[in-house]
């Protein structure tokens, strides 16, 4: 009895509070699902042990080593339980391709290179159909297409001869407020993607800009203007400028495929921003090809390249290498084209820098074409590079797929701060893979392969995956939306 009262004693004292979730758990209490006896990681407080999961409604409730009953049992003995898999860049979400992404660990993702056009159709049009969770940015390519042009697709790559054009004046007045109305309407940020539409001037880049920045923890998403020698590092320069001038949150889509081999030179720019205060991210995806639209404006002067250009192009529907009289026979009925340009070693430090978040960059164009990292991204990342070739160890890996992402997020939509993580108190968004035998499938011949290895999969506590088979009829994903709050509106401690 002195005890419990010298203990109540300290406690009052040394501002103790009741003990967490984990260590006050009744073994009499019902959990919704348990995970029993899996290796759980959690990249944000390291936690790297077996431990007991226990899940009520969409939320973590219990991660502990003692016994939990459940509803529901999944046994994870010999496996991971860690968060699920953030994908901040991913521009298709129909349902087939949904099925592809859970089985590839992904629980949330997210169009934010491109964006869409209008925040309230777009999320109308996914909202209770989704397995998995979404949200968008207020994309800059579609809104500028509408404001030139006077209509403009949903969501796409924009095309034809306004991606070309300077705005005038009075069209960057127009292009500016919409962005904001689409912030407003709860946009997680404005993505920007400055080679497909090569007529925006730095100065429309600055006002785009200057409309996040209205916007507390709005980030701008960028895919850097294609600038050729000796004009390098000017495409750089301009978002920096953005972020100097401005004050908005900047991350830059893609520093594989944007930077190839000059990506530590990109890291060491970043490193050096983020010293002295500015918000800047980047990512990658575990790839040596790209892949994007054949009809884009990036390739608008394809008549002027020497043949040994043509070389780096294959088209994926037959596996053929492009020459340019089949290169001018596919552009005029579009689809993805595949880029060989990159190797594994410059490749690798992209995915060794801690600077970088792992993402798919995952699409379909016409014809279902793709590129492999629309299925395999993540159980590549897992297989190839962190169980064969240890570029990464398990739990830097982890942090890219889950935490940073969630982070990046987390200021502009604070419902972020819970997902990401395996803690008490979180979204019950969960992938169980196998180490040893986590692998993608998908190929550049076959690129619609599920991934292997990851048998369960868990979001806002609905199991999406059961033993390795994805249920089509569960839809538990949410719509993510930022708070529609003015940065000047913000309460100032």
């Amino acid at each position: 009895m002195k005890r419990v009262l010298l203990s109540a004693v300290l406690c009052s004292l040394l501002g103790c509070g009741v003990l967490p979730g984990p260590e006050r758990n009744s073994p009499s209490k019902l959990y919704d699902l348990v995970i029993i006896d899996g290796r759980v990681m959690d990249p944000e407080s390291g936690l790297d042990a077996v431990r007991n999961v226990g899940v009520i409604g969409g939320t973590i409730t219990a991660i502990t080593s003692r016994p939990l009953s459940g509803r529901k049992i999944i046994n994870a003995r010999g496996l991971v339980v860690a968060p699920g898999f953030i994908d901040l860049h991913q521009h298709d979400l129909s349902p087939e391709v949904q099925r592809l992404k859970v089985a590839d660990g992904v629980t949330s993702a997210f169009e934010m290179e491109l964006g869409v056009t209008n925040i309230d159709e777009w999320y109308a049009t996914i909202e209770g159909k989704s397995a998995i969770n979404f949200g968008a940015a207020i994309g800059h390519p579609t809104v500028r297409t509408k404001v030139l042009t006077g209509s403009a697709p949903l969501h796409d790559t924009p095309l034809g001869e306004s991606t070309t054009r300077a705005a005038t004046p009075e069209q960057l007045k127009q292009i500016g407020e919409a962005l904001r109305r689409g912030l407003e309407q709860g946009a997680l940020g404005v993505g920007v993607a400055i080679e497909y539409t090569p007529g925006a001037r730095p100065l429309e880049i600055l006002e785009v800009f200057r409309a996040a920045a209205a916007f507390q923890g709005a980030p701008v998403h960028v895919h850097v203007r294609n600038t050729e020698p000796p004009y390098h590092w000017m495409e750089t320069a301009e978002l920096i400028l953005g972020v100097v001038t401005t004050g908005a949150p900047l991350h830059i889509v893609h520093s594989n495929s944007s930077f190839g081999g000059d990506a530590p030179m990109l890291f060491e720019m970043i490193q050096a921003a983020r010293s002295r205060g500015l918000d800047i991210t980047t990512e990658t995806y575990p790839y040596i090809a790209a892949a994007t639209e054949i009809r884009s404006s990036g390739f608008d002067d394809w008549q002027t390249w020497p043949a040994e250009r043509f070389n780096r192009f294959v088209w994926p529907a037959t596996g053929e290498r492009l020459t340019r009289a089949s290169f001018e026979k596919h552009r005029p009925k579009g689809g993805l084209v595949i880029i060989e340009g990159m190797t594994e070693a410059k490749l690798r430090p992209t995915l060794v820098s801690p600077l970088t978040m792992i993402v798919s960059d995952g699409g379909t164009g016409e014809n279902n074409s793709a590129h492999p990292r629309i299925a395999g991204t993540y159980a590549r990342v897992l297989g190839k590079y962190v169980r064969e070739e240890k570029v990464l160890t398990l739990m830097e890996a982890l942090r890219k797929m889950t935490l940073m992402p969630a982070q990046r997020l987390e200021a502009r939509a604070t419902v972020m701060r819970n997902k990401g993580r395996i803690r008490v108190g979180a979204d019950a968004d969960i992938t169980v893979f196998d180490p040893t035998t986590v692998i993608d499938r998908s190929t550049f011949k076959h690129p619609l392969q599920p991934s292997m290895g990851i048998p369960y999969v868990i979001v806002n506590g609905i199991s999406v995956v059961n033993a390795g088979v994805v249920d089509t009829t569960a839809v538990p994903g949410r719509g993510i939306r930022a708070r529609s709050v003015h940065r000047s509106s913000q309460h100032q401690p």
